[in-house]
C-alpha cells in the first residue's frame, strides 16, 4: 500500500482521527504568535491546527497530500467560522517559495524518509522570512518502545542532535526531548517520547 492510499484510508473514518482540538505544544506558543502574520502548517491533515492558528487572527496556508482530510478541515474551519488557503500537494515535490512566511509549523509530519526530511527542513529554512518562527514537534526513538503513534521506522524519528543540526544557525532555538501523556484522538494516545524545536531564522 502507498503511504497516500493510506493516509486517505485513515482520514476516511467519519471522525477525526487526531481530534479537532490543536496540538498541546502548538497551542502552548499563542503567546509567540502575530494577528496578521502568513502562517505555513505542513502536513496539516484534518485542519486542527491550521484551523487553529487562523482563529488567533493568522493567514494561514495548511498544506496536505491527503484530498479526504482537506475535506474534513474545510469542514472543521467551517463549523468554526474561519478562512484559510488550502494547498493540496506532495511535501517531497512541493516548491518552496523563499522567504515567504512569518510562522511554519509542523506537527508531527514524520512520514519522509531520511532524504525527503532533509529536503523538506532545507524547504522550511528558505520559505521563512528573516526572523520568522518555526515550531515543530515530533516523536523520538523511543516512541518505538510507547507505540502510542507516529511511524513505526526508527530513521523516521527525531533526535535533538539532528534538529539542532538542520536548523543550526537560528537564533534563540530550542530543541527539547521529555516524555509526556498525549490526547490527541485515537491517532496519538498516552505516554510519548516527544521533541520540540523552537526558533527564529
Amino acid at each position: 500500500m502507498s503511504e497516500f492510499d493510506r493516509w486517505e484510508g485513515r482520514f476516511a473514518a467519519e471522525e477525526y482521527v487526531f481530534g479537532t482540538a490543536p496540538n498541546q505544544f502548538l497551542s502552548q506558543q499563542a503567546k509567540h504568535l502575530v494577528a496578521g502574520a502568513k502562517a505555513l502548517s505542513i502536513a496539516d491533515g484534518e485542519g486542527r491546527n491550521g484551523v487553529w492558528l487562523a482563529e488567533q487572527g493568522l493567514q494561514v496556508t495548511a498544506q496536505d497530500f491527503s484530498p479526504t482530510a482537506q475535506n474534513k478541515a474545510r469542514k472543521l474551519a467551517q463549523t468554526r467560522g474561519v478562512d484559510l488557503t488550502f494547498e493540496l500537494s506532495d511535501l517531497t515535490k512541493r516548491r518552496w517559495e523563499p522567504d515567504t512566511y512569518d510562522v511554519v509549523v509542523g506537527i508531527f509530519f514524520q512520514f519522509l524518509s531520511p532524504v525527503d526530511r532533509a529536503a523538506a527542513f532545507m524547504g522550511i529554512r528558505d520559505t521563512l522570512k528573516p526572523d520568522g518562527l518555526l515550531l515543530i514537534e515530533g516523536y523520538g526513538p523511543k516512541q518505538l518502545e510507547y507505540g502510542t503513534g507516529g511511524p513505526k521506522i526508527l530513521e523516521n524519528l527525531y533526535t535533538e542532535d539532528m534538529l539542532c543540526e538542520a536548523f543550526d544557525g537560528f537564533t534563540d532555538l530550542s530543541v527539547i526531548a521529555y516524555d509526556e501523556e498525549v490526547s490527541e484522538g485515537a491517532g496519538h494516545h498516552g505516554l510519548s517520547a516527544l521533541v520540540d524545536v523552537i526558533g527564529r531564522k
